[in-house]
């Protein structure tokens, strides 16, 4: 009878040993099915989150981060635009070659700048090279247009030398015009996930 007790015993020391092997690895299941369902969350959430930043809904982009992005592109199309205007001067070529070097080192030192603010953000330079001409081309374009126009049209600016008053203020005057078409431009694209809305995923 005692040998049969222990047996007893054993048999159902075994059986609450197998319930708590089955207890904890069912246990161990939830917890890992819990990590999995925190992970996929917070996986979701950071890519709703990137969605959000990259397209940005129209209403949340701002008149000052639309302006902020005209200056970038301005800053680098007035020193391209300078340049070309001292270079074409100093070499003696007519207005038409001046305005085209002009045109073309404005587009130049433009997506220098955003080139240089994306390469410091760790990307390639074939990738900051993709992203800097999504971001800026019709941007410059439209800036351009405005401000070679301005000067075109303007009686006199075209003769203008560099050392006359007419030449800055006429330049001051095409930039200024150029700045306020293009803002609304850049805000329109900035709040549709283009233009400068791809340079700021790279910030962050």
């Amino acid at each position: 009878m005692e040998h049969m007790h222990e047996g007893h015993q054993g048999h159902e020391g075994h059986e609450g040993h197998q319930g708590r092997d089955g207890h904890e690895g069912h246990h161990a299941h939830e917890q890992d099915e819990q990590l999995a369902h925190d992970e996929q969350q917070a996986h979701d959430e950071q890519h709703a989150h990137d969605e959000q930043h990259a397209h940005g809904a129209g209403g949340s982009v701002s008149w000052g981060m639309a302006a902020r992005a005209t200056l970038h592109c301005l800053t680098g199309c007035a020193i391209g635009e300078v340049l070309g205007m001292i270079i074409g001067t100093a070499l003696g070529w007519g207005n038409l070659a001046t305005m085209i070097l002009a045109i073309v080192l404005a587009f130049f030192f433009g997506y220098a700048l955003t080139l240089r603010g994306i390469l410091a953000a760790g990307v390639d330079l074939r990738t900051a090279i993709r992203v800097a001409l999504a971001a800026d081309t019709l941007s410059i374009a439209v800036m351009e247009l405005i401000d070679n126009g301005v000067i075109a049209l303007w009686p006199g600016a075209m003769e203008a030398h560099l050392s006359e008053p007419l030449f800055w203020i006429v330049l001051a005057i095409a930039l200024v015009a150029a700045f306020v078409i293009t803002t609304p431009v850049n805000k329109w694209m900035i709040g549709r996930g283009k233009g400068h809305a791809v340079v700021h995923r790279y910030h962050h």
